[in-house]
């Protein structure tokens, strides 16, 4: 293609043959191909299990669904499920937040070690990771029979069900901000450094800023894993309704006792409660992108 073709194509308001042959070649199929091809899949994994569960749940009158998720076993359950969820996650945005500071910042002996066993809650079986905190935990174990003498129990209670949740939940939080610590400038903390700024003013205003949307993000992905966390807890809880029984236990009940509409009916209420919760995490993520202007870079 000669340059007097493309000249006299731009100068008559229209776009050079050799840039619009560059525009039209895509690594992926077309358009609508892909998106047929997705929402395909997402029907296929997510809408049609979903749409089967509101289903079963519609078998039930008003009054026969409100009747199975206002018992006080039930209430009592996901009021541990969401509490206990909620709280490991809180902790893991705490303790997540130092682990991926520490990997990042600084360099030692053993830090790919430490890095690699970040993973291993991803790696490791639930019902495996349930049974190990359990050995540990319990009053005869490494770490339980170190608070035993004080009255402390560690298992088999509601404070074991927040410890494996915490274990679960960790790499969530890492592995979210981990990244973006990395790619943070360090050039504006030089220079706020030569402003007189302490190094709490350095990380509650230039580093945190950018950082937080990364943060609640893990903290977001921690509690949605909580909630739903069954193999893990159901070995280091004792599993007695009204004190240490969660939400997914009170439906594998109905289930084996063939309530399947009870089962499914306390199901979408969790469902529904977590989309609610996830929502206002994503609300106060858009709201805190606007306060900072994250999303202009």
């Amino acid at each position: 293609m000669n340059t007097a073709a493309n000249i006299e194509a731009l100068a008559s308001g229209g776009q050079a043959p050799a840039v619009r042959q560059r525009k039209v070649r895509r690594v992926l199929p077309g358009f609508g191909l892909t998106l047929g091809f997705t929402v395909f899949y997402l029907s296929l994994i997510v809408l049609i299990p979903l749409a089967a569960l509101v289903g079963k749940t519609l078998t039930l009158s008003w009054a026969g669904f409100w009747e199975a998720v206002s018992a006080p076993r039930v209430i009592a359950s996901l009021q541990l499920s969401f509490g206990a969820a909620l709280l490991a996650a809180m902790i893991n945005a705490v303790f997540g937040l130092l682990v991926a500071w520490v990997l990042v910042r600084y360099k030692f002996t053993g830090k790919k070690i430490v890095d690699s066993l970040v993973d291993l809650p991803f790696a490791l079986p639930t019902a495996v990771a349930g049974i190990s905190l359990t050995a540990i935990l319990a009053s005869n174990g490494w770490v339980g029979q170190l608070f035993a003498p004080l009255g402390i129990d560690l298992a088999f209670n509601r404070t074991g069900i927040v410890i494996a949740l915490i274990f679960i939940g960790l790499p969530f939080v890492v592995r979210t901000v981990q990244p973006v610590l990395e790619d943070t400038e360090k050039e504006l903390e030089e220079a706020a450094a030569c402003l007189g700024a302490s190094r709490w003013q350095i990380f509650y205003r230039v580093i945190f800023p950018a950082i937080s949307p990364a943060l609640l993000t893990g903290f977001a992905m921690a509690l949605a894993r909580g909630v739903g966390e069954y193999g893990s807890i159901v070995f280091i809880s004792s599993n007695i309704p009204m004190v240490s029984e969660i939400a997914p236990q009170v439906i594998i009940g109905k289930l084996d006792m063939h309530d399947y509409a009870g089962a499914t009916a306390v199901a979408v209420l969790m469902l529904v409660i977590s989309f609610v919760l996830l929502l206002l995490i994503n609300g106060l993520q858009a709201w805190q992108r606007s306060r900072t202007g994250a999303g202009d870079r």
